[in-house]
């Protein structure tokens, strides 16, 4: 079998939609640090793990291995802007950025539709990648908007066939 193109397997791939989360700490610096992933999962109920998957040249990701703690914000349909602030290198990424801090300490974004507050609790190296695996302390839904997704290539949002049927039952 030959080897595949890279550009063909992620264009393929991109034909699965991802949400988009930012996965957030304060770095050793004590300053946030923030990266954007669409690979962030469920893994285990019993203990309660999650996790996501950073380029092993992320810089960005350094400093969230080194805090050993993150929190991963789960984006709103409305916050394409901040993803695209997060998503590149640099400083300045907090810049005007609203936050508070969760109960680790993590930063929690402004405006999302939830957070999930971890301890990292193991990390493993895959290919070209980090499996991020965090223990979870705790969570919280912070409102009813649409999460921002990821689809061949561009941002949107999600509306299910059901919600739409019950706004027109309801009359919104």
């Amino acid at each position: 079998m030959s080897p595949l193109d890279g550009r063909h397997f992620r264009d393929v791939l991109g034909n699965l939609p991802t949400g988009v989360v930012a996965v957030t700490a304060v770095g050793p610096d004590r300053q946030p640090a923030g990266m954007v992933v669409g690979t962030f999962t469920s893994v285990s109920l019993d203990p309660p793990l999650v996790s996501f998957l950073a380029g092993r040249a992320s810089k960005t990701f350094a400093k969230i291995r080194a805090a050993g703690r993150y929190c991963a914000n789960v984006l709103a349909a409305d916050q394409e802007h901040l993803c695209r602030r997060l998503a590149v290198s640099g400083p300045g990424k907090f810049d005007g950025v609203v936050w508070t801090s969760s109960p680790l300490g993590n930063p929690v974004l402004d405006g999302i539709v939830a957070w999930v507050d971890c301890e990292l609790e193991k990390v493993v190296e895959l290919g070209d990648h980090f499996l991020a695996v965090g223990r979870v302390r705790d969570l919280r839904v912070e409102s009813p908007k649409t999460p921002l997704l990821f689809f061949r290539g561009g941002y949107g949002d999600y509306f299910s066939t059901t919600s739409l049927v019950l706004d027109r039952l309801v009359g919104w």
